[in-house]
């Protein structure tokens, strides 16, 4: 087909997008499956928009206050809404005054919630004069051009387009809307009985406040299923229920900064699959964070819904952001390994995934008296190994260790806390959407050796009827 946004070259249909991470000419939505494309210019467009009539005058344009008309020639025009160059993207100027704004940002709603800040943001086209920031991607705003800001904020500015990634905004106009009460006020998540004992939304018995004076490596918390260290806990009265102080606070409902709707707290036991974090991509047992919208299929842990910036990562002497555009996948400075959410430095090329972000900076070991801290960047030599599997600490590629800075012991994450670290014992997991896999607790006498890396399982086992794995990657691989 031809059609006016790309006048040059026709567009051809396609089943699928020859192009990675492309978006429509039309809506700038992205655009994946049933496309047409421009083979010479690599541009895309829906289907859908394709269809639709082009309007080669706006009347009324969200963005500006006189008429707008389409620009059938592609020229180096900045666009006054979003300050950006973008080449091959339908443009509309004001015959009037110097105006001129790409066919999608023409739209732009005036009042939106995103997923990064607590309070609405509000489009302008003023903005003080003085050095700004975008509240996503952390670069600096042109006060020239348009931008989302909050009032109730004096310093909470967001760039255009940072503001409606899919990822930030839930795509609702709130122009118009009364301003729902903020979540953070919601019902608190226990009702006190008496002193010491509560009654948890998401526990039918009364749970009673207590002090722990031992650790038990195999007495988890069943919200972020670690380890009970000394602290306060609450415990149930009549069965193995036990939750962590901290845990037992957490909130009903929460917003999150990877997700534009509000998520809601649910036993793991609610979903009909194995749980997967969609901020650390771990397998969780214990209590996650939802969106109650079922097409968006999003989730995270408990911990991975506490984490918030600037944050703070060990090691690193500035503070850590989710800036990088979610479509750039770069490689962990701790593991080594391509990020899928990751947090960055602004300052320096400083990058970690959520997956090691997220690691407990304290943690016990059952034959250390002491606490071990996570260690990151201190130079391993030859002498140097794992006080739980005897290997060499120089054998993996991380520089992340667990280290008791009394008696010199070192350990390996996975050794101190197995790979799968938030799955629980007794929870059953499907393994290539079939298979049952049962979760036994870490044995104390008897370490068996794993049916599929032949090495001795070091925490808990993953069993089937006739196999016995060290951890869910070599489950998929056995079965």
């Amino acid at each position: 087909i031809k059609h006016p946004y790309h006048h040059e070259h026709p567009f051809q249909l396609y089943f699928y997008c020859p192009t990675d991470d492309a978006d429509c000419l039309c809506c700038g939505r992205e655009a994946n499956n049933l496309v047409y494309y421009c083979t010479k210019c690599e541009v895309v467009m829906h289907t859908i928009c394709a269809m639709k009539s082009v309007l080669f005058v706006v009347d009324q344009p969200k963005s500006h206050d006189h008429p707008l008309t389409f620009f059938p020639r592609q020229a180096s025009l900045t666009c006054d809404v979003c300050g950006l160059l973008r080449s091959n993207y339908p443009t509309y100027v004001c015959l009037r005054c110097n105006f001129v704004s790409h066919n999608d940002c023409m739209y732009s709603p005036r009042i939106i919630k995103i997923s990064r800040h607590y309070h609405r943001i509000s489009y302008t086209t003023s903005l003080r004069s003085r050095e700004w920031s975008c509240g996503v991607c952390r670069k600096s705003i042109d006060r020239d051009y348009g931008a989302y800001i909050c009032e109730k904020c004096d310093d909470y500015v967001v760039h255009v387009r940072c503001a409606l990634r899919v990822d930030v905004w839930d795509g609702v106009e709130l122009e118009g809307v009364p301003e729902e009460d903020d979540i953070t006020q919601d019902v608190g998540p226990y009702e006190v009985i008496s002193k010491g004992v509560i009654l948890h939304f998401l526990h039918s018995h009364h749970l009673r406040l207590e002090v722990s004076i031992t650790y038990d490596e195999n007495r988890l918390c069943h919200a972020c299923v670690m380890p009970i260290v000394e602290g306060n806990l609450f415990s149930c009265l009549e069965c193995e229920f036990i939750l962590h102080e901290i845990c037992a606070k957490s909130r009903r409902r929460i917003q999150h900064l990877l997700h534009p709707h509000p998520l809601k707290l649910v036993h793991v036991s609610e979903c009909d699959y194995n749980f997967f974090c969609d901020a650390c991509f771990r397998v969780c047992g214990g209590l996650i964070y939802l969106c109650p919208i079922l097409e968006c299929d999003f989730g995270v842990d408990v911990r991975c819904a506490a984490i918030s910036e600037p944050f703070h990562f060990q090691g690193h002497e500035h503070p850590l952001f989710l800036a990088l555009d979610p479509k750039v996948k770069p490689i962990c400075e701790v593991c080594k390994l391509e990020c899928r959410k990751q947090f960055n430095c602004i300052e320096c090329d400083f990058i970690v995934c959520i997956k090691c972000a997220t690691l407990p900076y304290e943690a016990r070991y059952k034959l250390d008296k002491h606490l071990l801290t996570l260690l990151w960047g201190k130079e391993v030599c030859e002498e140097d190994w794992c006080e739980a599997c005897e290997r060499n600490l120089k054998d993996t590629s991380t520089k992340l260790f667990y280290w008791c800075k009394d008696c010199c012991t070192t350990l390996h994450i996975s050794c101190l806390f197995d790979d799968d670290l938030y799955v629980k014992p007794g929870q059953v997991l499907k393994v290539e959407g079939k298979e049952d896999v049962k979760v036994l607790a870490k044995g104390n006498l008897s370490r068996p050796l794993c049916d599929s890396c032949k090495y001795p399982c070091q925490g808990r086992t993953f069993t089937t009827d006739n196999s016995t794995m060290c951890s869910m990657k070599c489950a998929r691989g056995k079965i």
